[in-house]
C-alpha cells in the first residue's frame, strides 16, 4: 500500500477550529514538521480540508 508524506508548510493562526483540529489529527503541528501516515480515504479527506496549509509527497514501499 502507498504512503504519503504529509509536511506542514504553513502556521494554523487564523484558521478555522476545524482545520487545526485536522492537521493535529494528522500528527502535525508545527510548520516543517512531517509524518508518514497511510493512502486511504479517511486521510485524503483530511487532506482535502487542509490542503492550502500542507505539501503532500507519495512514496511507495
Amino acid at each position: 500500500m502507498a504512503k504519503l508524506k504529509i509536511t506542514q508548510v504553513r502556521s494554523t493562526i487564523n484558521c478555522k477550529e476545524a482545520q487545526k483540529r485536522t492537521i493535529k489529527a494528522l500528527g502535525l503541528g508545527r510548520p516543517h514538521s512531517t509524518t508518514v501516515q497511510p493512502k486511504s480515504a479517511t486521510t485524503l479527506g483530511m487532506l482535502n480540508v487542509v490542503q492550502h496549509l500542507v505539501k503532500v509527497e507519495e512514496i511507495s514501499e
